[in-house]
């Protein structure tokens, strides 16, 4: 087994169930549901992860696991996944001789940690035998085999099957199946086929106490370790142990297709998307940025809308970093503030943020149309173009958003006759602006085209 960079990143291996006590890998209470009694512990957890397949459904030369979904390989968001189980002591991938190198350079770009890296197999089976080989010698207590190409696995799932398979020595997810089974005559004719209400397809992760996958391993026949494909039948036939099938969520399907990579990348662009920070450089409740935040709470009502004000520290900005938002509106930067700019862009990369997805910046110049030709605030903002061009190399799109907003719009004296008819029909305006400007807000922070980086756009 050879081990993988251990250095601790800003987030992709960050925690989500606390960290480790110093005697177990394990939380020292389950969640509620998890079937298991409060405060059990069942003990060190490792997992296994085949990586060696060659992508063949896929149609592609790439393998699939190695694939890049918004720039980033898809084996590293399975990474992610489990990584940020805090339990789960050791990670081994099992790849290929050939893709060894590739596999490095993503542990090392993407910062994972606790990666051990194995060689695969001719077959699926032999690939998964060398991965527990590598666990032999330091025996974890139940191992967990997850696929590669299943970024979205959750840690309720994988706490289940664990404590599943501490009870009933292997559990695996399964799910009901969508389309009937039928079994073909060796014609070509229907032969019979299966009811779909009495059986389920099995998914992964699944999980095992180390001895029994092991020693399944061990005494499996070649034909088995050739042409097996299924981890819970080789206990079952080898161990005598039978499964504790649980019901997992549908996020567990497997990338298998082409068109399955632009489903990973639709799911990934909704998942970051649903926490929208609005960083504003004044107080006041009045203020445009304060506006156009109340606007997009009502348009994106199932997204989470924060604010915060850029200090001279900046500390606000850094404390909301941790939070894992990736989409930043910054309000009422005028050309002046080229430093605050830069400021917060270089607290942004320090974050680690957009090393894992990319970033959306929106820097929202207030212009009153009435005073400053259009023509003339453009060109002063057009450093927001070159700045955008060098952010884009580091997975951070921005671009700038010119709003049609006078402050005489907001609180005018609407006394009575023609000055409230005026009033109304300003703060019509003044609402029509923040409208526009938070659909494109909306589609700039959902599509995060890098296309898109760099443009001035005009609500």
């Amino acid at each position: 087994m050879e081990p993988g960079p251990h250095s601790r990143p800003a987030e992709p291996g960050r925690c989500v169930s606390g960290s480790p006590g110093a005697g177990s890998a394990f939380p020292a209470s389950l969640p509620s549901g998890a079937g298991a009694e409060p405060g059990s512990r069942p003990g060190t957890v490792a997992a296994v992860l085949p990586a060696g397949g060659c992508g063949e459904r896929m149609g592609v030369r790439t393998p699939k696991q190695f694939c890049r979904v918004l720039e980033r390989p898809l084996i590293s968001y399975t990474l992610q996944a489990l990584e940020r189980v805090c339990w789960i002591k050791d990670i081994v991938v099992v790849v290929t001789a050939e893709n060894m190198e590739a596999m490095r350079s993503v542990i090392q770009r993407y910062r994972h940690k606790r990666i051990s890296l194995a060689e695969a197999g001719a077959t699926r089976h032999r690939s998964i035998f060398n991965g527990l080989k590598a666990l032999a010698e330091d025996q974890p207590d139940v191992v967990i085999i997850h696929d590669a190409v299943r970024p979205f696995v959750e840690e309720d799932i994988l706490l289940r099957v664990v404590t599943a398979a501490k009870e009933h020595g292997a559990a695996g997810a399964i799910r009901p199946l969508v389309s009937t089974v039928i079994s073909p005559s060796a014609d070509g004719c229907l032969d019979h086929s299966l009811d779909r209400g009495k059986h389920r397809a099995s998914e992964m992760p699944q999980a095992f106490l180390f001895d029994v996958i092991y020693e399944a391993y061990q005494q499996c026949s070649d034909y088995d370790l050739e042409f097996g494909t299924e981890c819970l039948q080789l206990a079952l036939k080898y161990s005598q142990t039978k499964a504790k099938l649980v019901e997992g969520p549908p996020d567990l399907w497997k990338v298998t297709y082409k068109q399955d990579l632009y489903a990973a990348e639709s799911m990934i662009k909704e998942k970051i998307s649903q926490e929208i920070c609005v960083v504003v450089n004044t107080k006041d409740e009045e203020s445009a940025g304060h506006l156009l935040k109340e606007v997009l709470k009502k348009k994106l009502n199932c997204v989470n809308i924060t604010s915060t004000v850029l200090d001279h520290t900046g500390g606000d900005v850094q404390n909301l970093l941790t939070d894992q938002c990736y989409s930043f509106i910054c309000v009422n930067v005028v050309s002046s503030d080229f430093q605050e700019t830069q400021k917060f862009l270089n607290i942004l990369e320090e974050s680690g943020l957009p090393l894992l997805y990319p970033v959306v910046v929106v820097l929202v110049h207030c212009l009153d149309l009435t005073l400053a030709p259009l023509a003339a605030k453009m060109e002063s903002l057009m450093w927001i173009r070159a700045l955008a061009e060098d952010m884009k190399k580091r997975n951070v799109l921005l671009s700038g958003l010119l709003l049609n907003y006078s402050k005489a719009w907001w609180g005018f004296p609407a006394i009575c006759g023609s000055l409230r008819k005026e009033g109304d029909k300003d703060e019509q305006k003044l609402q029509e602006s923040l409208q526009q400007g938070a659909s494109i807000i909306a589609a700039l922070v959902k599509e995060r085209s890098s296309a898109l980086a760099g443009q001035l756009l005009l609500a």
